[in-house]
């Protein structure tokens, strides 16, 4: 018994605390802990049951490994889907409300079907990449499933990117093939597309040949035909009796370790970088979020989804929950709209939404938020993008400190640290250090970047977060920020987020944003954020619409 629960905490963590001795042995003590002797020391653990709320402080130091009842999956996205098809064929599984689409899941499933065999048709085989750009529709759900069907890797490329950036993504990727509507707003990502390739206006269909985009063939629009570029309705045409056959023999070789998906970094720190995951990555953080929020047991969850697809959050904790649990999920809109995601949850009687804090508090001050019926809501979630994307998770049960002083508890199957940033050594409970988590949950690496994927993922697979943070003898987890925005005062290390909270606390500010100064040389009131297409705001200073003469500012938005 001693030795299996030994190999689930990981010799290798347990041999680099105990300073690699000559022999190790593990027993319990009464309380339940786990005591690891060695010949050299002493380390006491605690195993962190997760399948409901820790109840009990069991934690010495700050290293939690979650344990569970229920085991890892090891299955596939399509096989996911199909179970889900098998058991609820006729129940609603999505929802576009500016579109007006509604889709079972067995209409779903045969869209999927026809879809993946049409990619198959145009040439694209297993391992290639496609870039899907642009907002939330329903081709982006489509071509999601369908892409992992065919074994083909989804990149999730941001809506908002400009020129530079979606050159850069999509030749790091090498995508052979790129999903976009002609435009959506203020983007027109077939002019940019053009601009790009000029060489896609005398190009056959399939058979792009561009100096800057060398492994582009083809150009999917969603919504109008244009020159060089096949249509939507091209590709699922293409969906004859032969590819259709071909596709079903490929799910035999499909495995759930290869890569499905690639989803690139805000980029705030850098350019960015594709984090990689794999279909055990995805269907597995979906399975343990979706249990933690209870829609294992809560069968007619109907999820109001106004965060991107683009996103983990959206893509994974959207679609693949969606896949795994039987969910509904509703888009109030393509692109972010408050009122359309207040008018969504009455008229389709969600009982979740998603959204970022930015999002919620939009959401709370649309002026006519009494009118909407919003009884049908139980609950939302807010949201690590390369950890696929949850690591900690808040239940429905916990009181509300810990939902908001909190980022929950650890995830089913994860190991998470606090570490002194400068020595890597584990620290006491309480301590704010560097967050390290291992697990499943891992990106499998950044595309084609061999020394980025080893400075972020150690020799013995713990991932470097850069995010800072205290864990309790729950294992319940504080952000307290990101190292690189840590200050030092005085010699004190002082982090943005401890006096945002403090800012927090006055009734007339609905956000703060603290840069460079514990005590500001001067404080800017604005009106609102420069945020990113997922609500975060930037920090970046030359975003802040400022006098150029002033050194950077706290900001207060009111």
């Amino acid at each position: 018994m001693g030795l299996v629960l030994f190999r689930k905490l990981n010799i290798s963590f347990l041999a680099e605390e105990l300073d690699n001795p000559a022999w190790i042995r593990v027993s319990f003590t009464s309380d339940r802990s786990l005591c690891v002797t060695s010949s050299n020391s002493r380390l006491f653990l605690s195993l962190i049951h997760v399948d409901r709320p820790p109840i009990v402080p069991s934690l010495t130091t700050s290293y939690a490994h979650g344990t569970s009842s229920m085991s890892l999956l090891g299955d596939t996205v399509g096989g996911a889907l199909l179970k889900s098809v098998e058991r609820w064929p006729d129940k609603e599984a999505l929802v576009f409300l500016e579109d007006g689409v509604r889709k079972t899941f067995a209409e779903f499933l045969k869209d999927v079907d026809q879809a993946a065999a049409g990619l198959l048709a145009l040439g694209l085989r297993k391992g290639d990449r496609l870039g899907m750009w642009g907002p939330n529709t329903y081709e982006w759900v489509l071509f999601q499933f369908a892409t992992a069907k065919a074994g083909i890797i989804l990149v999730s490329v941001n809506p908002a990117y400009q020129l530079q950036e979606v050159e850069f993504a999509l030749r790091k990727v090498g995508c052979k093939a790129v999903v976009c509507p002609t435009e959506f707003r203020t983007q027109k990502y077939c002019d940019m597309l053009r601009k790009i390739c000029p060489e896609i206006e005398s190009s056959t269909p399939g058979a792009i040949k561009s100096a800057r985009l060398p492994e582009l063939r083809s150009v999917i629009v969603l919504d109008s035909r244009q020159p060089g570029m096949f249509h939507f309705e091209d590709v699922m045409q293409a969906a004859s009796s032969q590819f259709t056959q071909q596709l079903q023999e490929l799910q035999k070789k499909i495995s759930f370790d290869e890569p499905i998906n690639i989803q690139f970094t805000s980029g705030t720190t850098g350019a960015p970088k594709g984090a990689t995951l794999s279909h055990h990555n995805i269907i597995n953080n979906a399975c343990f979020v979706g249990r933690r929020m209870g829609y294992d047991w809560r069968l007619n969850t109907r999820i109001c989804l106004p965060v991107p697809l683009y996103h983990c959050f959206g893509s994974v904790g959207g679609g693949i929950i969606m896949a795994v649990y039987g969910c509904t999920l509703v888009f109030p809109s393509a692109g972010y709209n408050g009122k359309s995601n207040l008018a969504a949850l009455e008229s389709e009687r969600c009982t979740f939404i998603y959204g970022t804090p930015t999002m919620y508090v939009d959401m709370l001050a649309q002026p006519d938020l009494a009118k909407y019926d919003l009884s049908s809501l139980e609950g939302g979630e807010k949201n690590m993008q390369k950890n696929s994307p949850v690591t900690f998770l808040a239940s429905p049960l916990d009181n509300m400190e810990r939902k908001c002083e909190t980022v929950g508890y650890i995830m089913e199957h994860l190991e998470a640290k606090i570490v002194d940033p400068t020595t890597g050594e584990v620290l006491p409970l309480g301590m704010k250090g560097e967050i390290m988590v291992r697990g499943y949950c891992v990106m499998l690496e950044y595309w084609g970047d061999p020394c980025k994927t080893s400075e972020c993922i150690t020799k013995d697979g713990w991932y470097k977060t850069g995010d800072i943070g205290s864990m309790d003898a729950y294992s319940y987890l504080k952000i307290d920020g990101r190292s690189k925005d840590m200050i030092i005062r005085g010699g004190e290390n002082v982090y943005p987020a401890e006096i945002e909270q403090f800012l927090h606390t006055h009734p007339k500010v609905k956000e703060a944003q603290i840069s460079h100064f514990k005590i500001p040389r001067y404080v800017l009131f604005v009106t609102d954020y420069p945020v990113t297409i997922t609500g975060k705001v930037t920090r970046t200073s030359d975003r802040i619409k400022a006098d150029p003469e002033l050194e950077t500012p706290a900001l207060l938005w009111f």
